[in-house]
């Protein structure tokens, strides 16, 4: 069984590991594949429309499948890998760990962003930005600058507190857990921290930043979390929804598996701390 550990814990061959298998993803072009389908996505998600990977119920369970589709790939190129997570409530500087040059590497020069350090950096290389919104070539952070602070503890404690996991309209504007958690209310938790780590992390192809999979590893295990606090309150809405999924209706761009298919998470992983 995997078990998706904390960044902070991670030996160094772990790290070594974890950084070799998305360097070979990337070689082999699957990777850049991830990057297209969440631009997709964000792009065609609206509050009025159809929308199904954000502003929507099925933003978690969504970002569960893709994870775990990013997870086996991973797996295919060195079985010992799993997802690690950042706790961002908790590591919420530069100075954290995963910003070292032996993993992730970290901010952008004042000058453009260009991240000059570490294996993502382009002078090492092996990791050109081809999926873009621009014509910069090259992986861009501005830590702390978008906005200043990451979320608190106290903010994501206020955010599980919440009993109903969403409600209508089911966008954006919603009240419940899905849409504090995502961050267009409330304390703002998913979405701020985007824009805090700043570059592709700020736009539709954020997952060029490879700290995309461990920030959304730790929103998959709020859920978990939530899921555990609050077990009479489940996911919603249950069907006959216009323009979200509902719990037993198909995702895209998969169309073989549901919200209901993804609310167990120990059916394909688990975390150090369950």
């Amino acid at each position: 069984m995997t078990v998706r550990k904390n960044q902070a814990t991670l030996s160094a061959d772990e790290k070594r590991r974890f950084v070799a298998a998305v360097l070979e993803l990337k070689r082999s072009g699957r990777y850049d594949a991830f990057v297209t389908t969440h631009n997709h996505f964000i792009m065609a998600d609206t509050d009025s429309g159809e929308r199904t990977g954000h502003r929507s119920p099925s933003f978690l369970p969504w970002h569960r499948r893709f994870l775990l589709e990013f997870e086996q790939a991973l797996q295919s190129v060195d079985s010992s890998v799993a997802l690690p997570y950042w706790d961002w409530s908790t590591d919420r500087t530069a100075r954290a760990s995963l910003w070292a040059p032996d993993f992730l590497g970290g901010t952008g020069r004042a000058s453009d962003g260009r991240v000059t350090d570490g294996p993502f950096a382009a002078s090492a290389g092996s990791w050109p930005i081809t999926v873009r919104v621009d014509s910069r070539t090259y992986l861009r952070r501005s830590l702390g600058t978008g906005v200043r602070e990451l979320p608190t503890r106290a903010e994501v404690d206020s955010v599980l507190a919440i009993t109903a996991y969403d409600a209508a309209p089911w966008n954006s504007s919603s009240d419940g857990f899905r849409n504090h958690l995502e961050g267009w209310r409330g304390a703002n938790l998913h979405n701020r921290v985007h824009v805090w780590v700043g570059g592709q992390m700020a736009t539709g192809v954020s997952p060029n930043d490879p700290v995309f999979w461990l920030h959304h590893a730790f929103v998959d295990k709020l859920w978990a979390q939530w899921q555990r606090r609050h077990p009479g309150s489940g996911y919603v809405p249950a069907g006959g929804t216009p323009d979200v999924v509902d719990l037993r209706e198909t995702m895209k761009p998969w169309n073989d598996v549901t919200p209901a298919d993804m609310l167990d998470h120990t059916a394909h992983y688990t975390f150090d701390t369950d």
